[in-house]
């Protein structure tokens, strides 16, 4: 009877509605946010490094299309990890978390669309500002970078306060994570650049682009 009554729903179009797995964010244990399927066939692991005008690219050009042909319908999961590169990439990976698992993505996305703008004023700020960067501990040299180069203004266009941005730029244990990733990125995984990708553990070669990865996941989704 139950299954009448599905297939009767389904020819009316009133059947339940597949999940959008992009709404699923979850947390690795290497503190990395995922998002998608916890059961997908394929997991797609993206090494960035915000200062990277070429991850600013890739994400620009495969944000759409990762998220709605693969993410989407719980066939890829998708962890970012990080591999800092510079102070203003630790300073903009860890207002990149603030917010939680929740604010992630969409303040990656942001912080890559926008980066040619607040990136661009790093040389100005740090010709202003290395000498006293240099007596201050990490996390208020990370406060100025903030406000030097205009990430704080990303930030509160996303919801969060200049109070939350100062405690996310203070977070040790936020900070360790990041420099964790870090490590294992350069020191243990030894990539050659960012980005660089992972899918079920095997490394993308020769990746950069969507369309040099996007076979590599019909590859995989095939396999398995």
């Amino acid at each position: 009877m139950k299954r009448i009554l599905a297939t009767a729903l389904a020819a009316l179009g009133l059947g339940a509605a597949a999940p959008n797995w992009t709404a699923t964010i979850t947390q690795a244990p290497n503190a990395a946010f995922v998002m998608g399927s916890p059961k997908a066939k394929v997991r797609f692991v993206e090494y960035l490094s915000y200062t990277c005008s070429h991850c600013a690219a890739f994400v620009g050009e495969a944000g759409v299309p990762l998220k709605r042909d693969y993410i989407a319908k719980g066939l890829v999961a998708v962890e970012v990890r990080n591999a800092v590169r510079d102070r203003y990439d630790f300073a903009a990976a860890l207002l990149a978390r603030c917010g939680g698992p929740a604010k992630f993505f969409g303040n990656t996305e942001l912080l890559m669309a926008a980066q040619g703008k607040w990136l661009a004023r790093a040389p100005a700020f740090d010709a202003a500002n290395a000498e006293k960067m240099s007596k201050l501990p990490i996390s208020e040299s990370l406060k100025l970078i903030a406000r030097g180069t205009g990430l704080d203004a990303l930030m509160k266009a996303r919801g969060i306060s200049p109070a939350q941005m100062d405690a996310c730029l203070a977070d040790k244990a936020a900070q360790q994570k990041i420099v964790a990733m870090t490590n294992e990125a350069w020191n243990d995984r030894k990539i050659n650049g960012t980005p660089s990708f992972l899918i079920n553990g095997s490394s993308v070669e020769g990746a950069g682009h969507w369309a040099v990865v996007e076979p590599a996941l019909k590859a995989a989704l095939a396999a398995n």
